[in-house]
């Protein structure tokens, strides 16, 4: 039942991230996900996994793909509101450009199978 209820928290807040998003801008996400409370009470990795697989199934059933930023800022909010310290980090490289999204827990990647810090230059932690 847990998973159940999870999956039904990540698809509302995808929801809720495409409607903010269509009345904010990339700094408006920002500032709300740094206002976000942190609470580093529980960094348990079955938690983490919970709320990680609940939203990789929300993302499933979602009717429009869902992009890094989106995902990471769903999953950093679904994860700080269990108690864990959780960070969106935002990076880019150069050549060719590209930029990209993760979460990380107690500094691992949890979200990204990609090998974020090594091609990434990391541009914001929030």
């Amino acid at each position: 039942m847990k998973v159940l209820f999870a999956i039904l928290e990540a698809y509302s807040r995808l929801v809720a991230h495409d409607v903010f998003m269509s009345l904010n801008d990339l700094a408006g996400l920002h500032e709300q996900i740094r206002r976000f409370p942190k609470r580093a009470t529980d960094s348990s990795t079955t938690a983490t996994q919970l709320v990680s697989h609940a939203l990789d199934l929300a993302c499933a059933f979602y009717p429009k793909r869902a992009l890094c930023l989106q995902r990471s800022a769903v999953l950093v909010k679904m994860l700080r509101k269990r108690g864990s310290s959780a960070h969106m980090i935002i990076g880019a490289q150069k050549l060719p450009f590209k930029a990209h999204a993760w979460v990380e827990v107690d500094g691992q990647i949890i979200n990204d199978r990609l090998a974020s810090r090594e091609k990434f230059l990391i541009l914001e932690v929030c």
